[in-house]
């Protein structure tokens, strides 16, 4: 029954947005104390969030919503319509077709990147807004200090389906870095999600 409860709470805000307890009480018929009590246990595993909204008179309203870990929770077909569109690719055009669109995403993100980077000076600077980046793009992002040099850890990978299907985007992307951090600096692939690592690890250092 308590699963079940939970699962129910996720779908109600899924379907209607951000709630209240008493919201959410209501729409379900439990009580608000069986609610608040699974609130909590979705808090603490990261799945809903909540803001404390002031209003005009009284005390201010807790509103609870999904966070972008709870709305994985829910069936994402886009795998499959990525995999589909690069296959047809393939078929229409060969690998040479395809080799066009990774350079094309390349180049857009050099682009993009290059202007983001224009206002960075030192190498940390560099890293840490490439990291911001990479976490907009949904790689979840971070950065170490090991020594001279920097990590930059992704510990979730975006598009990893378009990347099972073909290598030419991881390749793709190591490239990238390396273009926009400059050529005194050098990159290189630690830790690989495709080849059985947990996450992507480059390491990044000033070249001697």
């Amino acid at each position: 029954m308590a699963d079940r409860t939970r699962t129910r709470l996720l779908n109600a805000l899924k379907s209607s947005g951000p709630k209240t307890a008493a919201d959410l009480a209501e729409g379900l018929s439990v009580t608000s104390v069986a609610v608040r009590q699974h609130l909590d246990g979705l808090l603490q595993d990261g799945l809903v969030a909540f803001e404390d909204l002031k209003g005009s008179v009284g005390r201010p309203k807790r509103v609870w919503d999904l966070t972008p870990q709870g709305h994985q929770q829910f069936p994402d077909n886009h795998s499959n319509l990525v995999l589909g569109l690069l296959n047809g690719l393939t078929d229409l055009y060969g690998a040479a077709g395809l080799e066009k669109l990774i350079s094309h995403r390349e180049e857009q993100s050099r682009i993009a990147y290059l202007e983001a980077l224009s206002e960075a000076s030192s190498l940390s600077e560099k890293v840490d807004v490439l990291a911001e980046l990479r976490t907009q793009e949904g790689y979840m992002a971070d950065v170490a200090q090991e020594g001279d040099g920097f990590l930059l850890i992704e510990n979730h990978c975006s598009i990893c389906a378009a990347a099972t299907a073909c290598q030419g985007f991881c390749r793709s992307e190591l490239k990238l870095f390396q273009d926009v951090l400059g050529p005194d600096v050098d990159v290189e692939r630690l830790e690989h999600q495709l080849s059985g690592d947990r996450r992507c690890v480059y390491r990044i250092e000033a070249r001697a």
